[in-house]
């Protein structure tokens, strides 16, 4: 590998909002997301599927799948 090329790998602490603490490698040095896999709605299970402007229910009517 060429000297000089490529970043600086070291060791790293990404903080969540939600206090969550993370140690990993990076490139980066001191991380800060808002939301993290212990605080998203995906992974703690709180999810909720949000039907915007109807649009399960037109695509029920299209495809004739009516309370069956």
């Amino acid at each position: 590998m060429k000297e000089g090329l490529h970043p600086n790998y070291q060791q790293t602490t990404i903080r969540c909002a939600c206090g969550e603490v993370i140690e990993t490698g990076s490139t980066k040095k001191d991380i800060r997301v808002e939301i993290c896999s212990k605080c998203h709605p995906f992974f703690t299970g709180k999810q909720k599927l949000v039907d915007t402007g109807g649009r399960v229910d037109r695509f029920k009517k299209k495809f004739g799948l009516e309370n069956k």
